[in-house]
């Protein structure tokens, strides 16, 4: 079983530690395209109209003059650099030793800059969305089209695939359709469904979290008839399976009143 991930747009800086090698991350057959990214990201964040080209605000400043100095920057494990509403449901520094071993090898955050790591790969915090466009490389999504499918089609083999990521983060990978259960999370009130981006993330978090703690304890999902009956130990869910032509879904249901 393959989990995949978003990052977070929040991160924490890591206070010390060794700078990242992007040939010792995970997928090492990525590693020229990652660095591709950090020279044009380093470029574009020392541009004067950088915050322009990066899409964000002036609060943000000083994020993108750390893009700069990306290759000193101290580096820590990524999940406890990603922080945010997911991150924090999913809670890896609550995880026992087994339960973070069995994060390490199912899941895999979808990066902007990393193209795929996995939760022991120790990173800098950064900022960088996969809808950006950089000077010199174009729009992020199209670059890792490029180089992920060889990468992750090889770590997803022939087992499950459960995706966890926003739509610009989907756009770089789709993972073979008959293998795939996307997530989607639904609020219901006095009958009315609706989608809450805040519940969404959360309850992604804890479902991630949940299908690590069963793999843990022996008992890992390899269908969506596993993944349904999973989610179903916490919460209202309904399936629509995949098929040759098209990923299947599990809605998770989060009722009030």
């Amino acid at each position: 079983m393959l989990i995949l991930l978003p990052p977070s747009e929040t991160k924490t800086a890591p206070g010390a530690g060794a700078p990242v090698d992007p040939a010792d991350l995970s997928f090492p057959e990525l590693t020229a395209a990652r660095e591709q990214v950090l020279t044009e990201l380093a470029a574009a964040s020392a541009r004067d109209d950088a915050l322009e080209v990066l899409g964000v605000g002036e609060r943000l400043r000083a994020e993108v003059e750390r893009n700069t100095r990306l290759g000193t920057e101290p580096a820590a494990p990524a999940l406890s650099v990603y922080t945010g509403v997911l991150y924090d449901a999913l809670d890896p520094a609550g995880m026992t030793g087994s339960q973070r071993a069995a994060a390490a090898e199912s899941l895999v955050v979808v990066s902007a800059l990393w193209g795929a790591v996995r939760p022991e790969d120790r990173i800098p915090a950064y900022r960088l969305s996969m809808g950006a466009q950089l000077p010199g490389l174009g729009r992020l999504a199209a670059h890792w089209k490029r180089h992920l499918p060889a990468a992750l089609g090889a770590a997803a083999g022939d087992g499950l695939v459960v995706d966890c990521r926003s739509a610009a983060y989907a756009a770089a990978w789709r993972p073979p359709h008959e293998r795939t259960v996307g997530v989607k999370v639904v609020r219901e009130h006095r009958g009315r469904r609706q989608v809450v981006s805040h519940m969404a993330k959360h309850t992604r978090g804890l479902l991630a979290r949940h299908l690590a703690e069963r793999a843990a304890e022996g008992a890992p999902v390899d269908s969506p008839q596993e993944l349904l009956a999973a989610a179903r130990e916490r919460w209202q869910a309904e399936l629509t399976g995949p098929t040759a032509r098209s990923a299947g879904e599990l809605v998770v249901v989060r009722t009030e009143g």
